[in-house]
């Protein structure tokens, strides 16, 4: 199993500190044998917000780097022009030697596609034309489109990138069917427990393998983010990490209460009364730090990488950035290096 370090957190670091923990923390990956660095791409809120465009902070990461692999998780796929991912990406690719991987997401906040409301309604068809169209420009392919005056004509995007494929992978909120399509692509797939349970995944793991299998070599990747902060004493972990994460949750209310809808169902945050909201997110931190991301000491995160490992997780993404203090968190690296290598000491 991998390891890699996930970005997205809400906006609580400012000034020079902003990006400091995305850039020490890529360099700690680097040098330790991490498998990637992920960074979303995020519009018109908080929660995220320091994120708009991974292909940015994936250059910025490969000029800090020398090994670790640099993904987008997520770029969405309906607000952009293929023939603009690909060159993007294609110059982190260059950047980086050879390091660049792309998520492709549907997107689902509505307020996102201002960028481009004309794609929402049917964003996981775009989404699908776009993976093809942008890994056949990854192989130097010449693809048709229109011109300033309507007509076909042929492209080939610049620059040609270092890797010939490009390393590809589908993000799922949970749903069965895009773990299925993920399989039919031939792609990996990303997903995370906000609104799925780790017992939801193993039958839509499965699913992925079968319908990869079925029509591709291999066995396909399955990344699973997780929130993630280890240290020596498990109490003093849940003491750390309390505040921050409950502010956290409450920043991403409205993931919350999808995520809740077994337990609350049809709930509306506008009339939901403020105790109602302070029960929901406490709900939500226990469920989060007893089965639902890397909490604890090394010994707690052996026994959850074992469940993931039954399922057949192959990477994990760790999502780091929660906690607003980037020294506490920066630290926090070396135990989850201790986590990597015990576990690949077995």
């Amino acid at each position: 199993m991998d390891f890699g370090l996930f970005y997205f957190a809400d906006d609580v670091r400012t000034g020079t500190d902003r990006y400091r923990l995305l850039l020490e923390g890529a360099r700690f990956a680097d040098t330790h044998g991490f498998s990637a660095v992920w960074t979303p791409e995020r519009h018109f809120h908080q929660f995220g917000g320091r994120y708009p465009n991974p292909a940015v902070t994936g250059a910025a990461v490969a000029a800090v780097t020398e090994r670790v692999a640099i993904r987008a998780g997520s770029v969405v796929a309906p607000l952009h022009h293929p023939v603009r991912i690909a060159e993007e990406w294609a110059v982190v690719d260059n950047l980086s030697g050879g390091r660049a991987g792309i998520s492709f997401a549907p997107g689902w906040h509505l307020v996102d596609f201002a960028l481009r409301p004309d794609a929402y309604a049917e964003r996981r068809r775009v989404t699908t034309e776009t993976i093809d169209t942008v890994r056949r420009l990854w192989r130097q392919e010449q693809v048709e489109l229109p011109d300033g005056a309507g007509e076909p004509t042929m492209v080939r995007s610049y620059p040609a990138p270092v890797q010939r494929e490009l390393p590809v992978w589908l993000t799922s909120s949970g749903n069965p069917e895009t773990f299925r399509q993920a399989g039919e692509l031939g792609v990996g797939v990303l997903t995370h427990l906000l609104g799925q349970s780790l017992d939801d995944l193993v039958q839509k793991v499965a699913d992925y393998r079968k319908h990869y299998a079925a029509s591709h070599d291999g066995n396909g990747h399955v990344v699973l983010m997780l929130h993630t902060f280890l240290g020596e004493d498990r109490a003093k972990v849940r003491e750390t990490i309390h505040r921050p994460f409950t502010d956290y949750l409450r920043s991403s209310l409205g993931l919350v209460l999808a995520a809740a809808q077994d337990l609350m169902p049809g709930i509306d945050p506008e009339s939901m009364d403020p105790e109602d909201v302070d029960f929901l997110i406490e709900v939500s931190f226990d469920r989060y730090f007893e089965t639902g991301g890397l909490f604890g000491t090394v010994d707690d995160g052996l026994a959850v990488l074992r469940s993931l490992e039954e399922i057949g997780v192959d990477e994990i993404g760790c999502l780091i950035d929660f906690v607003p203090d980037t020294d506490a968190v920066l630290d926090g690296l070396r135990h989850l290096d201790r986590l990597k290598r015990a576990w690949e000491e077995r």
